[in-house]
Formats: structure tokens, C-alpha cells, sequence
């Protein structure tokens, strides 16, 4: 058997997949979804100032980069349990989002509201009122 079989073969063992369901899960977001809406909330603990925080958008991703520094004065980190330091991640979003962004940082949770892009297109139905 050469190396990449075997290389495939043990990482195919239900251990490594349980720890990327594991890896995945701990990642500190949530995506919803209701009709032409999406809601992404990443938790981010310990964000001094929402300027240390940058979200972009580019038709179907979303990019997510912060940077978290916890300083204690006086005290030495023996445990650490929040991640700290730079941030940064990249979202395959559903479907394509236009222009429409709200972004909110409350309590430790960066809230991302978004919009379904529309193309010009594609015909639209609208309502009378």
C-alpha cells in the first residue's frame, strides 16, 4: 500500500471526523436563514472596539477578520480558553447578497444581517398595495 492510501485510510477513521465536526462547531458561528435573508453571528469575546473588526462581502462570500487582545495587568495566562490574536475567516454564504448589510457587535456577538442579491435579469413580480 503506498503512502497516500495509507494516509487516506487513517484519516478516514471516525476519530478524525468526529474531531472536524468538533473543529467546525467550535468555530463560533451560526448561519440563519429566513426567505431573501441571511443572519451570521459570530461570537467574538473580548473585541475592545468594533474597529478591530472588518466584515466583507463579495457576491456569495463573506470575510471575516478581527483581531482580540486580552490583557490582564499584573496577571500571567496559565489557561487559555478564549482564543486571542488575529481572527480571520471566509464564508461560502447560500446565494449571492447585495448591497444591503447591517453589521452590529453586542455582548461579545457580531450580528451580520444580509440581503439575497437580485440580478437585473431575472423578472420580477411586484406587489400592489
Amino acid at each position: 500500500m503506498d503512502w497516500t492510501k495509507q494516509w487516506e485510510a487513517f484519516f478516514s477513521n471516525p476519530f478524525w471526523n468526529a474531531s472536524n465536526t468538533f473543529s467546525s462547531h467550535s468555530s463560533g458561528i451560526n448561519m440563519y436563514r429566513r426567505d431573501h435573508e441571511l443572519l451570521v453571528v459570530v461570537a467574538i469575546p473580548g473585541l475592545e472596539n468594533v474597529h478591530d473588526a472588518e466584515v466583507y462581502i463579495h457576491y456569495n462570500t463573506l470575510e471575516i477578520k478581527a483581531n482580540v487582545q486580552l490583557h490582564f495587568e499584573g496577571f500571567e495566562l496559565i489557561e487559555e480558553g478564549i482564543t486571542q490574536g488575529p481572527f480571520e475567516r471566509v464564508i461560502q454564504l447560500p446565494f449571492p447578497v447585495g448591497e444591503k448589510v447591517e453589521a452590529v457587535y453586542e455582548n461579545g456577538l457580531l450580528f451580520i444581517q444580509l440581503h439575497r442579491l437580485i440580478p437585473d435579469h431575472i423578472k420580477r413580480k411586484v406587489e400592489i398595495k
